[in-house]
């Protein structure tokens, strides 16, 4: 536990600073972390990072996650989507040139890792840039925070019934719902500090919609790592697991914030 606190604290610390600095510092530490955060998902599907179908996957990733004002393809005439689907069709036709040694399942897994961690990350550069981006941010990152907390005091305190036992055994329905009710009460705090919507009945929807998707993020990495048959998606921060393990929520929940228009 005191190991937790500890890289809780200094990396937290780190995180949070970087994100206020913003500019290409924060760029640049994103990208890496969705780096990290590929190679976690390519180990737990045990394909070899270095390995040419592992490549792949990285510079599809890095497509969706990179800036334009970083690298532009303008040179290529192709826009970034396009040059993405061609990978995809590249991979498929590797199905038949390696004789499905490199089967269509596998391609189809490089392609949704790709998908699931590049755009999760590109919104969080996305957001961060936003003219209210800060606010908004460091808002998200609370809420996603007050869920977890409050659904693990709530389940370990009120827990009795199981939200889903075969994806996440320990997780409760009083759990699910104390982290909903943490989340409001800090956000509706936050933002009586800060103020970033108008409506209060968009405000409790935002943490509504926050706080159910970054739990659902949180069940839809607990079901990798029961497929995969690993206890934690890496050993990249001490005591924490690894990258996917403190950011499954987070990207999760920025595309589904993007797709309903708060951001």
């Amino acid at each position: 536990m005191k190991q937790r606190i500890i890289t809780a604290i200094i990396a937290g610390a780190g995180f949070i600073t970087v994100t206020i600095i913003g500019a290409w510092p924060f760029t640049l530490l994103m990208i890496g972390i969705a780096t990290l955060a590929l190679a976690e998902l390519l180990r737990m599907k045990q394909v070899k990072i270095l390995s040419t179908f592992g490549i792949l996957s990285f510079i599809l990733m890095w497509l969706l996650v990179i800036p334009e004002s970083i690298v532009s393809f303008q040179w290529l005439h192709i826009p970034r989507l396009e040059l993405f689907l061609l990978l995809i069709v590249v991979l498929l036709a590797l199905t038949v040139i390696t004789k499905n040694s490199f089967t269509f399942d596998e391609a189809g897994f490089l392609v949704l890792a790709s998908v699931y961690i590049g755009f999760g990350f590109h919104y969080f550069i996305y957001t961060r840039f936003l003219d209210n981006g800060l606010a908004l941010l460091i808002f998200i990152l609370i809420l996603v925070w007050s869920t977890d907390s409050g659904a693990y005091f709530a389940g370990r305190s009120f827990g009795k019934h199981k939200l889903w036992p075969e994806i996440s055994p320990k997780k409760t329905i009083e759990g699910a719902i104390g982290g909903i009710v943490l989340a409001v009460i800090i956000g509706v705090i936050y933002l009586l500090i800060v103020p970033i919507f108008d409506s209060w009945v968009m405000t409790i929807l935002f943490i509504f919609v926050v706080s159910v998707s970054g739990q659902m993020g949180d069940l839809v990495e607990s079901a990798l790592k029961r497929h995969y048959s690993v206890k934690d998606s890496g050993q990249v921060l001490p005591g924490h697991g690894g990258i996917l393990d403190r950011f499954d929520s987070l990207i999760f929940v920025l595309p589904i914030l993007y797709l309903f228009g708060f951001i």
